[in-house]
């Protein structure tokens, strides 16, 4: 399903539960020495889906470990992202020369909690999310703002190495296109060589999912 929001470089592999017996490396699964049982199953299905995404796009099968802020490491040459949430799991990954970067998030379709909005949107994109509900009320926006900047950070820090807020970003969402787009209210990371500030991305709704997904070419610096 992802992979209708991703450029065609890109491979997707995705798992609706944890029901696929899973071989993990031993590195993988010592990051999950102290996890509780679904939280380990869920490791276990999203790295599953990493391995199999990687095997389709030719790259050595190698354990693919966590990072300082415990994002995925990928092999030399590959980028990639992993999301989990209830009822979904799935991983995106492409030749670093076709994408510098790939952020992608899934999120069940409901309202977010009470209160967290307020934390997401600052006031910008608060009134554009009373426009949306206004026009569409059967979508969840909020919970798709937040699902898209979690999918702007994923692709933000492996570019950059430093924290991403919520504040930080100001999105758009285009209800037609079904798109998104990021402004970064702080520093860009270089690619190519210029100040990478605005990112762009699609979104889905559907099957009681909010997908969300944003690539950078290695040319897109500006």
């Amino acid at each position: 399903m992802i992979e209708r929001i991703l450029p065609g470089a890109v491979v997707a592999v995705e798992a609706g539960d944890d029901g696929r017996p899973v071989d993990l490396f031993p590195a993988e699964e010592a990051l999950m020495a102290r996890a509780v049982a679904a939280r380990r199953r869920e490791f276990a299905t999203g790295r599953d889906c990493a391995h199999r995404a990687l095997e389709r796009l030719g790259a050595a099968a190698v354990p693919v470990l966590a990072g300082n802020r415990g994002e995925p490491v990928w092999p030399a040459g590959v980028v990639g992202s992993i999301t989990h949430c209830r009822g979904y799991r799935g991983c995106a990954v492409a030749a670093a020369t076709e994408m510098a970067t790939i952020g992608i998030d899934a999120e069940p379709h409901e309202p977010l909690p009470e209160g967290l909005v307020e934390r997401v949107a600052g006031e910008e994109e608060k009134s554009g999310l009373a426009q949306l509900a206004r026009a569409d009320p059967a979508i969840a926006w909020d919970r798709l703002l937040f699902s898209a900047k979690e999918a702007l950070y994923k692709a933000w820090y492996p570019l950059a190495e430093r924290w991403l807020g919520f504040e930080d970003a100001v999105l758009t969402i285009d209800p037609e296109q079904r798109t998104f787009a990021a402004r970064l209210l702080v520093p860009g990371a270089l690619v190519a060589g210029a100040e990478l500030r605005d990112f762009e991305g699609r979104w889905l709704v559907e099957d009681g999912l909010v997908l969300t997904a944003t690539t950078v070419t290695p040319g897109s610096g500006r």
